[in-house]
C-alpha cells in the first residue's frame, strides 16, 4: 500500500471561477511539473461558497495536495507563488506536511465514474473488492466536472464502518479517476446522518 501525505499550503483570493480545478491543475504543473510524472497526486477540491459562475473562498481557505512523502521537499517552491486561474489571482502562502489519519467514515466530494447510477455502483463495488476492504457506503448526488473539452460525470461518495488499515488504504490511493482534479480524493467526515 503507497505511503501518501498531505501537503498544506495557506492561500489567499477574493474570489475564483466556480470551475477552477483544471486551471489550478495547470497552474501547479506550471510550477511544479513534476506533478504531472505522479498518478497518485491528488488535489483536494477547495471549501468554498457560491454556486455560480464565481465561488468565494472562506479566510482560512487550504490548498492541499496529496503526494507521495518523496515530493514532500519537491512542492515547496509553490510557497509564496501567485497562480493565475482564469484571470483570478490565488496567492500561495506556508507550507507544513500532514499525515493523514484513520477515520471510521470518510467522504469524497466526487468520485468519477459512469452517468448511470446503477453503473456507478457496479463499478464501486469492484473496486472495493478488488482492495478486499469491507465497509458500508451511501451514495449521494450526481455532480459534474468539466476539464477542457469533457465532462466528467460522478457521484459524492460517504464510506463508513471502515477498519483503519481500511480507511488510509482509501485515502491512499483514492477511488476512480481524475484525481488530480479533486475526484475520488476521500477525507475524514464527522457525521452521516441526513444524507441521501
Amino acid at each position: 500500500m503507497p505511503h501518501m501525505i498531505d501537503a498544506v499550503f495557506d492561500i489567499q483570493a477574493d474570489s475564483l471561477p466556480a470551475a477552477y480545478r483544471a486551471s489550478l491543475w495547470q497552474e501547479l504543473t506550471r510550477h511544479l511539473p513534476q506533478l504531472s510524472q505522479h498518478t497518485s497526486v491528488g488535489v483536494l477540491p477547495l471549501r468554498t461558497s457560491g454556486i455560480e459562475q464565481e465561488i468565494q473562498l472562506p479566510k482560512r481557505s487550504k490548498l492541499v495536495l496529496r503526494i507521495p512523502p518523496t515530493l514532500g521537499n519537491e512542492v515547496t517552491p509553490l510557497v509564496d507563488k501567485c497562480l493565475n486561474i482564469d484571470g483570478y489571482a490565488l496567492q500561495v502562502g506556508a507550507m507544513k506536511l500532514r499525515e493523514i489519519q484513520p477515520s471510521v467514515t470518510i467522504h469524497a466530494h466526487l468520485v468519477a465514474s459512469a452517468d448511470e447510477e446503477i453503473d456507478f455502483v457496479r463499478e464501486l463495488e469492484a473496486q472495493l473488492a478488488q482492495m478486499k476492504i469491507s465497509c458500508k457506503w451511501i451514495c449521494g448526488r450526481h455532480g459534474t466536472l468539466t476539464d477542457g473539452g469533457h465532462v466528467i460525470h460522478g457521484y459524492s461518495l460517504v464510506i463508513h464502518d471502515l477498519k483503519p488499515e481500511d480507511s488510509l488504504q482509501l485515502q491512499y490511493q483514492g477511488l476512480g479517476s481524475d484525481r488530480h482534479l479533486g475526484c475520488g480524493v476521500f477525507v475524514p467526515y464527522k457525521v452521516i446522518t441526513g444524507l441521501e
